[in-house]
C-alpha cells in the first residue's frame, strides 16, 4: 500500500490534476469528509490528510511514502530522511518582510536598529536577516502575523504573501522579498529503495504533468 500525505485546501486542490495524471483519484472530498484516511480508485494507494506542517514528519518517519509540502514548511523542518525530487510549481506565493504603513524600514536598517520580527518561519527569517547583517529579535507566532506590528508586539513580520490583500486590509506593506515558495513532492528514502517499482511511475507521471 502506497500512502500519500496531503493537507487540505489549496495544496490538495492543485494536487488533484497531478494525482489524476498518475491515475489516482480520491473517493471522497477531504473538505466535506471527516475521515483522515481517504481511499482512492486504486486499491494500492491511499491518501492521509494531515496539517501542512506535519506532512514532512509523516514522510520522514515512513508513515507516508510520499507527500506534498510547501518549500516554507520543508525549510523549517530541515528535510531529514527524505528526497525532494520535484518542484511541483503549485501553491505559489512569496515569503516577504512586511511592516505597517508609515514605518520607515530602510531608515531603520541604515541606522542599525534592532528590529522585533514576528513570524512562523523562524529559520528562514533568521537566515535572511543574518545574510543582510541585521540584528533582529524573532518572536514565533502560529497565526495572525499581521496583528504584531499593529499592537506593538513587533516592527515587522515575515510571512507568506499571495495577493497582498490581507496586508492591505491591515494597513501593512511588503518591503522585502525573502524567497519564492511553491510545493514540492517529497519521498521517504527507505520507501523509494524498497518500493521503487510502485513509486517510480507516480514520480514519472507527476514530472510529465508539470512539464505540460
Amino acid at each position: 500500500m502506497i500512502t500519500i500525505a496531503l493537507s487540505k485546501g489549496r495544496i490538495f486542490e492543485e494536487t488533484t490534476p497531478l494525482l489524476a495524471a498518475a491515475g489516482i483519484r480520491a473517493l471522497e472530498d477531504p473538505e466535506s469528509s471527516r475521515k483522515l484516511i481517504l481511499l482512492t480508485n486504486r486499491e494500492d494507494v491511499r491518501l492521509i490528510i494531515v496539517r501542512a506542517t506535519d506532512v514532512p514528519t509523516y514522510v520522514q518517519y515512513g508513515a507516508a511514502d510520499l507527500g506534498i509540502a510547501g518549500k516554507d514548511v520543508l525549510d523549517e523542518h530541515g528535510g531529514e530522511g527524505m528526497y525532494q525530487p520535484l518542484d511541483l510549481k503549485i501553491a505559489k506565493c512569496k515569503m516577504m518582510v512586511a511592516v505597517r504603513e508609515g514605518f520607515d524600514y530602510e531608515a531603520s536598517i541604515r541606522q542599525g536598529a534592532r528590529l522585533k520580527v514576528v513570524t512562523k518561519y523562524v529559520k528562514a527569517a533568521r537566515e535572511h536577516f543574518a545574510a543582510k547583517g541585521m540584528h533582529v529579535d524573532l518572536i514565533k507566532l502560529y497565526g495572525s502575523m499581521e496583528l504584531g506590528p499593529l499592537v506593538g508586539l513587533a516592527d515587522a513580520i515575515v510571512d507568506l504573501v499571495s495577493t497582498g490583500n490581507t496586508l492591505r486590509a491591515n494597513s501593512l506593506k511588503a518591503v522585502e522579498e525573502v524567497g519564492d515558495i511553491s510545493s514540492r513532492l517529497i519521498v521517504n528514502q527507505a520507501s523509494l529503495k524498497l518500493n521503487r517499482a510502485q513509486l517510480q511511475p507516480i514520480l514519472d507521471a507527476f514530472a510529465s504533468a508539470i512539464k505540460k
